[in-house]
């Protein structure tokens, strides 16, 4: 077993279970999806030693660390390091820099019996490699996909191995009905989550990308600066669907769907509805805005006493044909030039397929 391990991009792209032994701030702050945070000293800990580090040097710092956690606290952490590496016999553990926080887990664990790897250079290095990706993984030939709201986007760019689900990363449908009720990742988070998508897809000889046409902005989650510049340049596909269908769509993605995520508590998604039809009352007016509520509660009250949910479709297509699809025709304007592809979803899966840049090498994913 390597005393540290310097494949940072295995590390990612295979999900290799890591143990974050920053302190829980850092960890909010930034992390991976295959981190699990159990640190060596606490947010206070960690505050101590830093301002005796400040005050009195390195070895002060060092020497207050190793009596905040020693004895039964000590103890109790090590124990918290080996239960974690019984249930992950791979894992690998890291802390900022690689520094001493891991190098001091190593040595208890060593001591304990158990040796583990520690990442060279810890979270920054990892972070970095992530933002390598971002810079250079893009580079190579994408497509971006249009389409009016409601065209099932989402549900199409599933379907190619070339997609990358941005609105997945970032927790957010991208309109103003796109709140997910779990809450969105921190800008940081959003873009390792990103990265690590590419990553895999690079390292299985996936070339080319495919994502939807999205805004510089999901919710919260900036898009990093350069694969927006790239998606800005990428041609695209446009995917043509009916406006009934599209309003079906609608109805399946935030009423069929936010109700079974609801439980079935009406309440909750009547509220989730109208907070996010509040926040088109500046460019709806005061008595368009008041009619849809209307409408919009009516129908969550035919659904509730078991009518289905037929009634919710007065308010979507309104929403689309005097909203959406204005606001669409107005940006696609300025992209008719760069439409390569236009159709319905078989007709621009089949094209895409056929495109070199949809032909994965044989490089494959070594894990």
């Amino acid at each position: 077993m390597p005393d540290q391990e310097t494949d940072f991009g295995r590390l990612l792209a295979c999900d290799v279970p890591l143990l974050d032994l920053r302190a829980p701030v850092e960890f909010i702050q930034g992390a991976f999806p295959s981190a699990t945070n159990l640190p060596l000293m606490t947010d206070d800990e960690r505050a101590q030693v830093g301002t005796c580090y400040k005050q009195q040097g390195q070895q002060a710092a060092i020497a207050l660390g190793h009596r905040l956690v020693a004895g039964q606290i000590r103890e109790a952490r090590l124990q918290g390091w080996l239960n974690w590496l019984k249930d992950h016999p791979d894992g690998v553990i890291y802390c900022f820099r690689g520094g001493l926080r891991s190098q001091t887990a190593q040595e208890w664990l060593n001591a304990a019996g158990r040796p583990v790897p520690r990442v060279k250079g810890g979270y920054k290095a990892l972070r970095r490699r992530l933002l390598q990706e971002i810079e250079q993984g893009f580079a190579g030939p994408g497509f971006v996909l249009t389409g009016l709201t409601g065209s099932g986007k989402t549900d199409w760019l599933a379907r190619s191995p070339l997609s990358l689900d941005l609105e997945g990363c970032a927790h957010h449908r991208g309109s103003s009905f796109g709140n997910w009720s779990e809450p969105q990742p921190t800008p940081i988070n959003f873009e390792n989550r990103l990265a690590i998508a590419r990553l895999k897809q690079r390292k299985a000889g996936i070339h080319g990308w495919l994502v939807e046409d999205e805004s510089a902005m999901i919710g919260r989650c900036p898009i990093p600066l350069p694969l927006y510049e790239r998606m800005q340049q990428a041609p695209l596909l446009l995917l043509e669907v009916p406006f009934e269908q599209r309003v079906r769509q609608i109805r399946h993605d935030y009423v069929e769907t936010m109700q079974h995520h609801f439980n079935d508590d009406f309440e909750r998604l009547e509220h989730y509805l109208q907070d996010s039809l509040k926040r088109l009352y500046k460019r709806l007016g005061d008595r368009e805005w008041r009619r849809l509520s209307a409408v919009m509660t009516e129908a969550v009250r035919q659904q509730q006493q078991g009518h289905g949910c037929d009634a919710h479709e007065e308010w979507i297509a309104t929403l689309l044909s005097v909203y959406y699809d204005p606001i669409y025709a107005r940006h696609q304007a300025t992209k008719e030039d760069r439409i390569i592809k236009r159709g319905e979803a078989e007709e621009l899966a089949e094209w895409l397929a056929q495109q070199p840049e949809a032909q994965a090498s044989q490089a494959g994913l070594l894990c």
